[in-house]
């Protein structure tokens, strides 16, 4: 479906209910499924989740987790454990251009059985779940964190326990450490010390429940929304000063953008303040780069450019997401510069009007455009897309007054 937006005042006030975290929740079912004492509430209602909680439920067969990379990631080293089943895992057109070799080759070096059924280094894969004796392996840090995770997180279920050495430079530390904090919530003995993280074998774990923080990549549509406003009072529920995402820091972005937060118990209160802006917004987002496109749009739509880097992790997305941004924002009059790592954006005066954004079957294009029709009215194509992160968007921005036809 198409959908056309525009809000007629850009006036936003109201109260969003954003429910759980994608990255937390994809990492806690993953450590329930090793290990069922442990209770979850508040989980991420998304396609993404709902296919890696279905795939869970599998034992072994075809389990096809469409456009789920997450799911892929962490699946392909979780069904690599499970000794004595075997699992065809495959998804999407896209999902079989996107890279998995790096963490086969590390599950292999593990002991895991792997075959790729096309293409070498990608999906699908056949795999016969082994036992994974081996307690130790390296993997390149400058790759998806998820390939991490993935092993992080069955690494207290192997017998002898797993020490991973990352070597070169370390991308999206964030995620990484939020993988380790939820290790240690569940009292698995685990560190991250230079270059080396370390977590011990565990059999059991005395029942302990988690209640997921809600999603802070959700949250910045809204950061992004009341920047480009002319007035913001939105309300954002199950929020944390303290959090496990990385993407919380856009906080501290926006601050600079003109929305002010406040914490409140649970919840999170945006308001538009006036301050001077910068001409030029300066960042390097190689610890939360799924905000690239969100910052990119907020600076368009507020007439001032932008300077992003460590973005390298954007090529192999659900899209190419660099060169979808340019796509995109140069319909709106912008000029706009990309490299492998990075994206530069001049200021731009005046917005075209009526621009129909392409989504690539990208959630994070749909919604990280909608913020620009507080601006200039638009369209976003194919916007169901949206629902692999956060099925109720396009209701919610109805709810703040935006109409959509």
């Amino acid at each position: 479906m198409n959908v056309q937006l525009n809000h007629p005042d850009a006036n936003l006030l109201g109260d969003i209910q954003i429910t759980g975290s994608k990255s937390e929740s994809n990492r806690a079912l993953i450590l329930q499924a090793l290990y069922p004492s442990i209770s979850l509430s508040n989980l991420s209602n998304s396609d993404d989740t709902a296919v890696l909680q279905k795939a869970l439920k599998a034992s072994g067969g075809n389990v096809d987790i469409h456009h789920a990379g997450t799911a892929m990631r962490f699946l392909t080293a979780y069904f690599s454990a499970k000794e004595g089943i075997e699992t065809i895992l495959t998804g999407s057109s896209r999902m079989q251009e996107r890279p998995i070799k790096l963490l086969v080759n590390a599950l292999k070096d593990l002991g895991a059985n792997i075959q790729y059924l096309e293409k070498e280094g990608f999906p699908p894969l056949k795999i016969n779940g082994s036992a994974l004796n081996k307690s130790y392996v390296k993997v390149q840090a400058n790759i998806s964190s998820q390939y991490i995770s993935a092993l992080m997180l069955i690494a207290p279920s192997l017998p002898n326990g797993l020490k991973i050495e990352l070597e070169g430079p370390i991308t999206s530390t964030p995620y990484i450490e939020m993988t380790l904090e939820l290790l240690r919530y569940f009292n698995i003995q685990s560190k991250f010390e230079g270059q080396l993280i370390t977590i011990e074998s565990q059999k059991n774990i005395v029942a302990k429940s988690l209640a997921i923080e809600s999603d802070w990549s959700s949250a910045s549509y809204f950061f992004s929304l009341a920047a480009l406003s002319n007035k913001t009072e939105l309300s954002l529920s199950n929020f944390r000063e303290t959090s496990l995402q990385g993407d919380s820091k856009i906080v501290a972005i926006y601050k600079e953008l003109g929305v002010h937060t406040s914490f409140n118990d649970n919840s999170i209160l945006l308001k538009k303040h006036s301050s001077k802006k910068p001409k030029t917004l300066h960042l390097d987002l190689q610890n939360m780069p799924d905000m690239a496109q969100t910052i990119a749009v907020t600076c368009l739509g507020l007439g001032i450019g932008c300077i992003l880097k460590g973005l390298h992790t954007l090529k192999i997305k659900e899209t190419d997401r660099l060169v979808a941004l340019k796509n995109e924002m140069e319909k709106f009059g912008a000029k706009i510069e990309i490299t492998s790592n990075s994206l530069s954006l001049a200021p731009c005066a005046v917005l075209e009007k009526g621009v129909e954004i392409e989504t690539y079957n990208d959630h994070r294009m749909a919604m990280a455009f909608a913020p620009l029709a507080s601006k200039v009215p638009l369209t976003i194509k194919d916007a169901g897309v949206v629902s692999k992160s956060y099925p109720a968007f396009w209701e919610d921005l109805q709810s703040i007054g935006f109409s959509i036809v």
